[in-house]
């Protein structure tokens, strides 16, 4: 699409997973485009239920396989439009899930995620976390 469309804004439709384990940590990777900390997304493909692209997102990016997905929270609006390092720009619909229930063995998807590592809630810090999910973290931080 980016070869038809070139850098212009288009609606991006994505599904995530907060991973928070049993101390109530959460999952963050680092991401190799802006080097900010995110949890585990990204684009839907056609066709493809927002649940199923959450768990395929989780799983390509941190090697684990989420058992049990909750419904959390949809990021939209103008705090999520958002232009890449590369110059793509979107507008980004978001449905974010939690999981804290999951199995498998931690690796980061290295074309993706710097580095893995679970946060304590009060050691996340906004400025640290890309700023399309900021609004995420706010709501997630002020529960």
């Amino acid at each position: 699409m980016r070869k038809i469309v070139g850098h212009r804004t288009v609606i991006q439709c994505a599904a995530s997973i907060i991973c928070i384990d049993d101390k109530g940590r959460i999952l963050l990777g680092k991401r190799t485009d802006n080097h900010l900390w995110g949890y585990s997304g990204g684009s839907v493909e056609i066709d493809e239920p927002v649940e199923e692209c959450a768990k395929r997102e989780f799983l390509e990016e941190t090697g684990l396989i989420a058992d049990e997905i909750e419904f959390f929270f949809v990021n939209s609006g103008p705090d999520t439009h958002y232009v890449y390092p590369n110059g793509d720009e979107v507008s980004n619909i978001e449905i974010i899930y939690i999981c804290r229930k999951y199995h498998g063995e931690l690796r980061a998807q290295e074309s993706e995620i710097e580095e893995l590592k679970f946060f304590r809630t009060e050691d996340i810090d906004i400025g640290m976390i890309s700023p399309p999910i900021r609004p995420v973290f706010e709501k997630l931080l002020s529960k």
